[in-house]
Formats: structure tokens, C-alpha cells, sequence
């Protein structure tokens, strides 16, 4: 798997993390588990055609001193199908902006 990987976290910055999770994010039904919804304008020809797979997300992970960032783009509606693939680099570009942001807003530093 595909994945960019921020550990070595002390418990009080997961704590910020998940309440940014929290805030930004689609909670899972498993615990720990977030979804970041892809825009529209980045998804690529065969995510954007796939209208019943929609929304397409990246998973992310909350452990007790890591977070993960998949860059597999995921359908919420179906575990396999065409229209899930790994990142493009549009896809890419977001989900570290994405991370960036975290890391600035929060105040962590790695």
C-alpha cells in the first residue's frame, strides 16, 4: 500500500490530530478511521463517469502515536470497481496540502 506516514507522535499531538480529523474529515464506522473526500475537479475521467461510486476518498488512519494517509482513492460505495486507484498526482498534490495543513494548524512539528 501506497501511504505517507507521520509517527513517532506523543499522545497530546494525536489529540490535535483527531479533533482536526474530526473537523475536516468523514468519521468511519471503525475506530481511528477517517475519510477525506476527493473535489470533483481532481478526480480523474473514470471517478468523475462513476457517479453511483461517489464520493471517492482517501482513508486515513489515527494509531496511538501515527497517523497514516493512503493514497489510494477509494469509492464509499463499493469495495472494488475500475474507478478505485492509487492517487493520481493532482490526487496527491491534495492529500499532502491536506497533511501540510494539519501539521501547520495543529502545531506539530516533525
Amino acid at each position: 500500500m501506497r501511504q505517507y506516514v507521520v509517527d513517532e507522535l506523543r499522545a497530546d499531538e494525536v489529540e490535535k490530530i483527531k479533533e482536526y480529523l474530526d473537523e475536516h474529515c468523514d468519521l468511519s464506522d471503525m475506530v481511528g478511521l477517517y475519510w477525506l473526500k476527493m473535489p470533483d475537479d481532481i478526480l480523474s475521467p473514470t471517478q468523475y463517469e462513476h457517479k453511483s461510486c461517489q464520493p471517492h476518498c482517501a482513508a486515513i488512519e489515527l494509531g496511538d502515536k501515527w497517523v497514516k494517509f493512503e493514497m489510494l482513492v477509494r469509492s464509499r460505495q463499493k469495495i472494488r470497481c475500475e474507478c478505485v486507484s492509487y492517487a493520481t498526482t493532482q490526487q496527491r498534490t491534495f492529500l499532502l496540502s491536506f497533511v501540510d495543513n494539519l501539521l501547520d494548524q495543529t502545531g506539530i512539528r516533525i
